[in-house]
């Protein structure tokens, strides 16, 4: 049966934003150490790296919400682009803050893991 990109990307977009808003470290597994986050113009390659990077982001509890995700495949390996929209807000006083974020997965055993990871806040 066929992948539907779709569904995948889905899928990989709920479990990744409710894994960040609940156990950030434990988006560790999800990259490998050829993978690269690019976070606000900073460059960070290897899941420890990354994972260091996301644990020293200036708050502790924060909630996603995803407003759009669009998905394409890519590449004859089987991996995925996906490109996600949305507001992050970091405490419960706090404003939402617009972002955008895109993944490029990559096939693993069955699953996917992130081989390129951009994220942007968007200033309006």
């Amino acid at each position: 049966m066929a992948m539907d990109p779709d569904a995948v990307a889905k899928a990989f977009v709920d479990h990744y934003y409710r894994t960040f808003d609940t156990n950030r470290p434990a988006l560790v597994g999800l990259y490998q150490e050829t993978s690269m986050l690019t976070f606000e113009g900073e460059k960070f390659q290897g899941p420890n790296a990354i994972a260091g990077k996301l644990g020293s982001l200036p708050f502790q509890a924060c909630e996603h919400n995803i407003v759009t995700v669009d998905c394409q495949p890519s590449g004859p390996q089987g991996g995925m682009l996906v490109f996600v929209s949305g507001s992050i807000r970091t405490g419960p006083e706090e404003h939402p803050i617009k972002f955008s974020q895109a993944f490029h997965l990559l096939p693993a055993g069955g699953s996917f893991f992130v081989q390129n990871d951009m994220f942007r806040l968007n200033y309006g």
